[in-house]
């Protein structure tokens, strides 16, 4: 984090038009930072801030900022400046941004482009939304097992500059296909006139470009990679993915899943450039399913009100049984839908889940249960009501525990976001199902 108070120092330079001073003031201050003081600047002198960033910073920059900012940004330079910007970024940046932007924004940017940087371009907006095509990048250091180490480390020294890492240096043969990945360190070390097949011991680890981005996270992370290479049709190599790539995907999913448990439709822009009405349109839909799926816990309510009237201290347990049962019901999803996302856990062990969660159910039930029990027994309703209550705890505890475990599983067998069973559509659900179990209950023990 940067110091807060320089903000108006930043905007106090633009008012008095002091462009030298704010030019030095950039080139002092690393992209993240500049990136940082942008995020926060009004935006009247956001587009006037960004020309003034030097060059060779300004594709770091940007591709720090949301992509309303960047939206903005495009559309209050000229082309001359945007063509610049576009052909410093790294292809899998320029991908990610170009898919954030308008159609005929994103189309009067790929004029913009040299030729073969379009080509590349529209190469990578071919593969599928979230798949890894999407975030791979084609700047990587390929060598063939006949060449010497000699040779291949000139190569290396040759393209290295443009490449996104060459940490890992890739081997392939006359067809392209991939057949080895060799650490540098291995290069450097070796004799000058051995061979680069002396090196390979063809053990490596890629994903296909058609796969889930989520996949290579999990591939990265099983195999601690900093770069995955990716592969075509017949493990043709055509790009890597890295580490930072994934962490970004990684991030923007978590974001997602946390609003998703929220009930609230993904935000895809951050919360200080979201406008009042894009937040309510992105949250008023779920609360008003929530209103009307409500609807059911007031009319069975209604519908046992002859039982309220007959025991009123029936009343005084409702908040807490409904509370319960949705609090137990958030937990047993949660731990789920996270062990599905981290790989830990597979829809094919739901049986091995229903059993250990019915287990787990049973011991908070009868916890919760006595201490009903012993509430209802000396403070609220005798003996009767207390053995009401307490067995209505155990049964909701059972259901709200069975239901939030295994209905994220349900819908990751049908493909689906386990994330959409969020905290508060399943709460109100619990709550319409365990007033039904509790006033039946009481019905069928108090004859009513």
């Amino acid at each position: 984090m940067i110091n807060t108070e320089i903000f108006p120092d930043v905007e106090q330079l633009l008012d008095n038009k002091d462009w030298d001073r704010l030019k030095k003031t950039w080139a002092e201050m690393k992209p993240e930072d500049i990136a940082e003081l942008l995020i926060n600047l009004h935006r009247r002198y956001v587009a006037v801030a960004f020309r003034l960033i030097p060059k060779e910073k300004a594709a770091d920059v940007f591709s720090e900022l949301d992509p309303s900012q960047q939206e903005f940004i495009l559309t209050h330079i000229v082309d001359r400046q945007i063509k610049e910007l576009l052909e410093e970024l790294p292809p899998d940046d320029r991908t990610s941004i170009f898919e954030e932007l308008p159609e005929q924004l994103t189309q009067r940017l790929l004029n913009l482009l040299p030729a073969e940087d379009r080509k590349e371009a529209m190469g990578l907006l071919g593969y599928p939304e979230n798949s890894v095509g999407r975030i791979m990048t084609p700047d990587y250091v390929v060598v063939k097992p006949d060449w010497t180490i000699e040779k291949a480390i000139k190569h290396i020294k040759k393209i290295g500059e443009d490449a996104e890492t060459i940490n890992m240096i890739y081997v392939e043969d006359d067809r392209l296909k991939l057949v080895d990945d060799i650490p540098i360190r291995r290069f450097l070390l070796a004799e000058p006139k051995q061979l680069v097949s002396d090196l390979m011991d063809h053990e490596f680890v890629y994903i296909h470009a058609l796969e889930d981005q989520e996949e290579a996270y999990k591939t990265i992370k099983k195999y601690d990679m900093n770069v995955l290479p990716v592969t075509g049709e017949e493990g043709v190599l055509i790009g890597i993915v890295t580490v930072d790539d994934i962490l970004d995907v990684i991030e923007e999913e978590t974001t997602e899943d946390f609003q998703k448990s929220s009930a609230i439709v993904p935000v895809e822009e951050k919360y200080y450039s979201a406008s009042a009405v894009t937040l309510y349109k992105k949250r008023i839909g779920w609360l008003f399913i929530l209103l009307l799926t409500d609807f059911f816990s007031s009319t069975i309510i209604a519908h046992f009100q002859d039982s309220l009237k007959a025991v009123i201290a029936l009343a005084f347990f409702i908040p807490i049984l409904i509370d319960s049962g949705g609090n137990i019901a958030a937990q047993s999803s949660t731990l789920i839908i996270r062990a599905l996302a981290t790989g830990s856990l597979s829809g094919k062990k739901w049986f091995s889940v229903m059993k250990k969660e019915l287990l787990v159910g049973i011991f908070i039930g009868l916890t919760l249960g006595l201490t009903l029990y012993i509430r209802g027994f000396f403070w609220r309703g005798g003996p009767t009501v207390g053995m009401v209550v307490a067995v209505s705890m155990v049964a909701i505890t059972l259901w709200s525990n069975l239901l939030g475990s295994l209905l994220p599983i349900v819908l990751t067998k049908f493909k689906l976001d386990p994330a959409v069973i969020s905290s508060p559509l399943l709460t109100t659900v619990v709550d319409s199902t365990g007033l039904l179990i509790y006033f039946t209950l009481a019905d069928f023990v108090f004859h009513l």
